[in-house]
């Protein structure tokens, strides 16, 4: 029998009413058997493990991800798999992360959400509960990988992005099709899934908070990215640029992105569309960008990029390095 470790750390999916006030709030995990007594039917025991207080997903930060690296740690060799039960809002930033800080992972880790809580009579979190943890404990698949489950699919956590605030199809990955789809019977698409290490499990407790996020628009001007150049300690800049890597070509606009990368800066150019690549030359607008040294995210998120340079920078002080492992795919985040 498997054991699996549930971590609620707060969001939508842990909500049920209460009986005297009618409002919703977060209920005792330990309860969980009663709250969905049908886990007793799966082939596994639960534990779990309530974050207190318990967090809104919109109050996610390096802090946090740090911290469920650790109680995954601690508890790697007692549990044959993890489930992560999280907000939805930033639920793809926070499996980016993990992937990242969790290095030579051989078990599953599985992070699953709601749209509506738990106590709601359509809740789409008991699915995604009772489906995550049998994905967690099944015996015919390995799945060594942070993974997002949501809408009857099984997603690597760090290609997903999410499209919609109100439908239960939340999250979508348009650079690799999901690794599982869930119906009469969970189908798994092995030749996707990452295969078992080979070594050592290993855990890092860094990550760079001195990142941003910059988002090109036709509107963008010189003092916005002259105040972007000159935020304090910055080391670290995911510019979102138009289709396969292009921005302006107005010389402002060049010279302000040289200015950050002649300042020590790392530049990573990755596209706006939620599906495609960045391929840095292969217009003239993006020419300018590859030849001062600004890194193509090739098809990696906007969410993976931003917890992979907090990853690198975080860990790795060498700057050739630092370029190697952001060219790289370190975790399956880019094809």
């Amino acid at each position: 029998m498997k054991n699996i470790l549930v971590i609620y750390t707060g969001g939508t999916i842990g909500m049920v009413k209460d009986a005297k006030t009618g409002a919703l709030c977060p209920f005792d995990m330990h309860k969980i058997y009663e709250v969905l007594p049908v886990l007793k039917k799966i082939n596994c025991n639960i534990e779990t493990y309530q974050c207190n207080p318990v967090i809104d997903s919109s109050d996610m930060n390096a802090d946090k991800w740090l911290l469920f690296a650790s109680l995954i740690k601690q508890n790697y060799s007692r549990y044959d798999g993890f489930v992560i039960l999280h907000g939805t809002d930033t639920m793809s930033y926070t499996a980016s992360a993990l992937s990242f800080l969790l290095k030579n992972l051989a078990k599953p880790v599985i992070i699953t959400g709601s749209q509506l809580p738990l106590g709601m009579i359509r809740t789409d979190g008991r699915d995604n509960i009772i489906s995550a943890v049998e994905i967690a404990s099944n015996d015919s698949v390995a799945i060594p990988e942070v993974c997002i489950f949501f809408d009857n699919k099984l997603y690597r956590g760090n290609r997903t992005t999410k499209i919609n605030a109100e439908y239960f199809e939340a999250f979508y990955s348009g650079n690799l099709p999901s690794l599982a789809k869930v119906g009469i019977n969970i189908s798994y698409k092995q030749h996707l899934i990452l295969p078992v290490p080979d070594k050592e499990f290993k855990v890092y407790d860094r990550l760079c908070r001195d990142v941003i996020i910059m988002k090109i628009h036709p509107a963008i001007s010189k003092q916005y990215l002259d105040a972007v150049g000159n935020i304090p300690e910055l080391k670290g800049v995911v510019m979102e640029t138009y289709g396969s890597g292009n921005a302006p070509t107005k010389d402002f606009f060049l010279q302000g992105i040289k200015n950050m990368i002649d300042k020590g800066i790392t530049v990573m150019n990755v596209t706006q569309c939620k599906a495609g690549s960045v391929e840095m030359g292969h217009y003239q607008a993006s020419c300018d960008l590859r030849d001062m040294g600004v890194i193509s995210g090739k098809d990696i998120t906007t969410e993976a990029a931003l917890a992979k340079m907090m990853f690198v920078l975080g860990n790795f002080d060498d700057k050739d390095k630092q370029k190697e492992l952001l060219n790289g795919n370190l975790r399956g985040e880019i094809s």
